[in-house]
């Protein structure tokens, strides 16, 4: 057992200066765990343990729960009616949604109603199989993963955020294999000769900082390696995570 926790408790090894460059002289946070041996990374202790709102990386669970509750049939069946209100945040909005394209565009208007066929109190339990941050989702049952000025939402680490991912790779997370298998799916954003990468980004400002997330895990040379990465500063977008997230992976021949 002793060794068993010595392994868990070890640190992984990136190549010197990986993470730096990657994140181009922004602050943030990096956190890579081998999910067959718990090795994990932390770019630094502080900054990895600072809870944020997730943003929009909460599809990930939103939509596992959708799925798992029968809310969702299937990553291709119709999943939300565009109801006309035409948004210009992203044109991809604008258009009736299967779950893999609202996933693919992050399609807040469509997980919002999503939450709302979900329901507070499953919502609340599900939050609380999973430990999902801090629990708190107090905010609105169609708003709680959003930043909003005055508005506490519910708040999670990159380390929080890691330790999920590294769960649903390995299959320990409270939902269906059929489930799993969907919402790993429409989390697959790359394939090379190397890997395959799943993940999702998430773009807001939290108490007056701007962040942006890349969460997921990638599938390389029979291995899996969780991460979550927060980068924060003006401008920053979720974008600009998986862009440094890509970097970090590609520098270790994992992508």
């Amino acid at each position: 057992m002793l060794a068993l926790l010595l392994v868990a408790a070890s640190l992984l090894p990136l190549p010197s200066g990986l993470v730096e460059k990657a994140f181009h002289g922004r602050s943030g946070a990096y956190v890579q765990i081998d999910v067959q041996t718990g090795e994990r990374y932390e770019s630094d202790a502080k900054a990895c343990a600072a809870k944020f709102a997730p943003c929009s990386t909460f599809k990930i669970w939103n939509s596992a729960i959708g799925l798992q509750l029968g809310l969702i049939a299937s990553p291709d069946a119709p999943f939300w009616k565009w109801d006309g209100v035409k948004r210009n945040v992203a044109p991809g909005w604008n258009q009736d949604q299967t779950l893999r394209s609202a996933f693919a565009v992050s399609c807040v208007p469509a997980y919002q109603a999503l939450a709302r066929q979900i329901g507070k109190v499953r919502m609340q339990e599900w939050i609380d199989r999973l430990g999902y941050g801090d629990r708190d989702i107090s905010a609105g049952i169609d708003v709680f993963w959003l930043p909003a000025p005055n508005r506490k939402t519910i708040l999670l680490s990159a380390i929080e955020q890691a330790e999920l991912t590294a769960r649903l790779a390995k299959g320990d997370v409270p939902f269906s294999t059929r489930t799993q298998a969907e919402l790993k799916e429409v989390m697959k954003v790359q394939s090379t000769a190397k890997g395959t990468l799943y993940g999702k980004t998430g773009t807001g400002t939290d108490r007056g900082t701007r962040i942006g997330w890349f969460v997921g895990y990638v599938e390389s040379g029979g291995k899996m390696n969780a991460f979550a990465c927060r980068l924060e500063g003006d401008g920053v977008m979720g974008a600009d995570a998986r862009k440094a997230v890509e970097s970090i992976l590609a520098g270790q021949g994992l992508l």
